[in-house]
C-alpha cells in the first residue's frame, strides 16, 4: 500500500502544480498587484455554476489561520511538512486501499499547496463553483485533501475495527438497536 499511496500523491502533486503553471503562465490569472495587493485578480465567467476566479489564500482551509507575515508562512510550511510526514508514515502501515487512496490525496495536496507557500508566500486558488452556492474558490490540492479527509472519515466509521468491538459504524448501529429494542 505504500507504494500505491506514494504514487497516488505524486500523481496529485504533478496534476496541481502543472494546473498552477498554466493558470499562472500561459493564463496570466495574476496580473501585477493580484498577489500582494489582492486587486486586478483575474476572472473569467466560464458557465453559470463554474468560472476561474484568481484568489491567493495567505491561510489554510477556507482562508483560516491566515499567516500575513513570513513568521506565520514559514509555520505554516512547517506544520503542514509535519502533517504529510505524520500521514506518510501512516500510509507505511495501511493495510487497506481505501487507507492507501485517502492519506495519498492528503500528502499529495498538503505539498501541492507547501510548494506555493514557499514559491510565493500564499495559495494559488482559481476554481469557483460559486453558482451551486459553494462560496469557496480552490485548487487541485484543496480538493484532494478534502476528498482524501472525507475518505479518512469513512475509512474510519466503517472499515477500521476495534479489537472485540467491530468499526464504529456497527457499535453504533448495535447501540441504537439496543436502546431501541428496550423502549
Amino acid at each position: 500500500m505504500l507504494r500505491f499511496g506514494l504514487i497516488l500523491s505524486a500523481i496529485v502533486f504533478v496534476v496541481d502544480q502543472i494546473s498552477k503553471w498554466l493558470i499562472l503562465g500561459p493564463g496570466r490569472f495574476s496580473p501585477p498587484g493580484c498577489l500582494e495587493a489582492g486587486v486586478n485578480c483575474r476572472f473569467v465567467e466560464l458557465s453559470p455554476i463554474f468560472d476561474l476566479h484568481m484568489v491567493w489564500n495567505r491561510g489554510v482551509s477556507f482562508g483560516l489561520l491566515r499567516a500575513d507575515s513570513d513568521v506565520g508562512r514559514w509555520a505554516l510550511v512547517a506544520l503542514m511538512l509535519v502533517i504529510a510526514g505524520i500521514f506518510a508514515n501512516w500510509l507505511r502501515t495501511a493495510d487497506r486501499r481505501l487507507t492507501a487512496v485517502a492519506l495519498g490525496l492528503v500528502i499529495g495536496g498538503a505539498l501541492g499547496n507547501v510548494i506555493d507557500r514557499i514559491r510565493f508566500g500564499a495559495v494559488a486558488d482559481f476554481f469557483d463553483f460559486s453558482g451551486l452556492w459553494f462560496p469557496w474558490v480552490f485548487n487541485v490540492a484543496d480538493a484532494a485533501i478534502t476528498v482524501g479527509a472525507v475518505l479518512l472519515a469513512i475509512d474510519m466509521i466503517f472499515f477500521t475495527e476495534e479489537p472485540g468491538k467491530g468499526t464504529i459504524w456497527r457499535q453504533l448501529t448495535s447501540r441504537v438497536r439496543g436502546n431501541a429494542g428496550g423502549s
